[in-house]
């Protein structure tokens, strides 16, 4: 994961890779919005580049209240998943699937 500041493009491209789904840009603003309105984000405007034709960009960046409930939304997924895989492996067993 690319760390540090990003733009909505950058968010967006990230989200794609990593899901292999299409996300909308409003769909990424919005979401960002509402973290940076309970404090998980922070955000500023980027001056603009001669490249950009002088247009200036809106960069996002974790702050520490994100960093906390992103590791513990991780912890509780990863707890979640461990609690089904050996319910995943006699389905698959079950299944002829073989063993995982």
């Amino acid at each position: 994961m690319r760390c540090g500041r990003a733009h909505g493009a950058v968010i967006r491209e990230e989200i794609e890779e990593r899901t292999g789904r299409s996300v909308s840009p409003g769909a990424i603003y919005t979401a960002m919005d509402r973290l940076e309105r309970r404090g998980f984000v922070a955000s500023g405007v980027k001056a603009g580049t001669a490249e950009r034709g002088g247009r200036r960009r809106k960069e996002y960046w974790l702050e520490p209240a994100g960093a906390r409930a992103l590791e513990a939304s991780w912890e509780r997924v990863r707890a979640m998943a461990e609690g089904q895989a050996p319910a995943l492996r006699r389905f698959r067993k079950a299944r002829g699937g073989g063993n995982a």
